[in-house]
């Protein structure tokens, strides 16, 4: 089998891949665009982003890329460090103007490093999803929001959503400015992007265009805007009041799910791609791109675990807000391409999708994708990662 590296000039000039109708999930749809430093292209287009319209699917739909938003979140957090504004090695709690403190290690302080490399302490015990009207800090009282047998620092590395709520609740409390509008003046305009988290950003076009996201029985999952944006971008809790008028920044960076909830496109994120394979030139600093790509933490066969509190061979080597694969550690199960190379980017996955951004910094090659309506009994392939993603990639081929 010809390898990616190889291939990749031919899918500049190839046309877009299609397959027969029978051998498509019902539900799904999938988009992969292929980049490089120069240029970008779609490999794969199918399916129908509205199963109620109709509608095709489109490189340009904006659609709910799960936990890739984490890596783009840590590009805003970034972009304030260029500027002077936040120090990944500060006490967060000098942000935040409250103590943060690990309740069974509370003499070490927690950074911006620990949280963006999931080795603060947190886990999600708790839960990640804080409605309007309840804060930060009142969740991080609850117990269950630690893990404790590790603290913040230790060679231990626990997958957690949570980290990103406390991450934009720091960026909103050194700024003054709520999470979904710094993301926009920090990465979506600067790199021409239109994006958003929780659709507060967008305008009706990208309603219009959204991709519905289904469950493989057909049931809707999430985003069936039918044509408008939501009229709370927002949860609440039931009876409550949509009023972001009277939210103070700072006291709840969950709000616009810093963790899961960006909306993007497949060439949107595509060119995100691109600027990481350029070295950040151009709106990261050289200190930062080497921050966000160099492991704070290496798999040694125990000393961490995945988004479920095991060990899987999934997760073998981390960044700030990026994920290492491709390692060839024991263990380790991290290459969804099966050719060896070594790629860095990120992973999503929620509501029957699946998502990734990966890229070869040798070469600045590389491909973003989704795939949705993916069964969960569909099982893992021949590494750690689905086999829905696994086809993707070799498809894309």
């Amino acid at each position: 089998m010809r390898g990616w590296h190889s291939l990749f000039a031919a899918l500049l000039l190839i046309p877009v891949a299609t397959v027969p109708a029978q051998a498509q999930r019902l539900y799904s749809a999938t988009v992969a665009v292929a980049f490089d430093r120069q240029a970008l292209r779609p490999v794969l287009v199918e399916g129908t982003a509205d199963q109620t319209s109709g509608r095709p699917v489109s490189v340009d739909d904006p659609v709910r890329i799960a936990s890739i938003s984490k890596l783009v979140t840590t590009l805003g957090v970034l972009r304030l460090v260029d500027a002077g504004v936040l120090d990944l090695d500060r006490d967060v709690s000098d942000y935040l103007h409250w103590p943060l403190r690990h309740p069974q290690f509370p003499d070490r302080p927690i950074t911006l490093r620990l949280l963006l490399s999931h080795r603060s302490g947190l886990t999600d015990g708790a839960d990640y999803i804080i409605p309007l009207g309840e804060t930060i800090r009142q969740r991080l009282a609850d117990p269950r929001a630690w893990d404790p047998q590790h603290g913040p620092g230790d060679d231990w590395f626990h997958y957690t959503n949570l980290n990103f709520p406390v991450v934009a609740s720091v960026m909103e409390a050194a700024t003054g400015e709520r999470f979904d509008r710094l993301m926009q003046d920090l990465v979506m305009k600067p790199l021409g992007l239109s994006a958003c988290y929780n659709w507060s950003g967008c305008n009706g076009a990208a309603a219009a265009s959204a991709v519905v996201l289904y469950r493989p029985d057909g049931s809707v999952a999430r985003d069936d805007l039918k044509g408008a944006l939501p009229a709370c971008p927002v949860v609440v809790n039931a009876g409550q009041p949509c009023n972001l008028d009277a939210y103070t920044p700072g006291w709840n960076g969950a709000l616009f799910s810093p963790q899961g909830g960006l909306r993007i496109s497949m060439n949107d994120l595509a060119r995100i791609g691109r600027m990481l394979a350029r070295g950040g030139r151009g709106f990261l600093s050289p200190a930062s791109y080497a921050a966000l790509v160099t492991p704070r933490w290496r798999f040694n066969g125990r000393n961490g675990v995945g988004e479920y509190g095991e060990p899987d061979g999934f997760f073998c080597a981390y960044g700030l807000g990026l994920q290492l694969i491709g390692n060839r550690m024991q263990g380790c199960h991290d290459d969804p391409f099966g050719d060896g190379v070594a790629r860095i980017g990120h992973p999503g996955e929620a509501y029957a999708l699946r998502s990734g951004l990966w890229l070869d910094p040798k070469t600045g090659r590389g491909i973003a994708f989704f795939t949705t309506a993916v069964p969960d009994e569909g099982g893992k392939g021949k590494s750690a990662f689905s086999a829905a993603e696994e086809d993707v990639l070799q498809r894309a081929r």
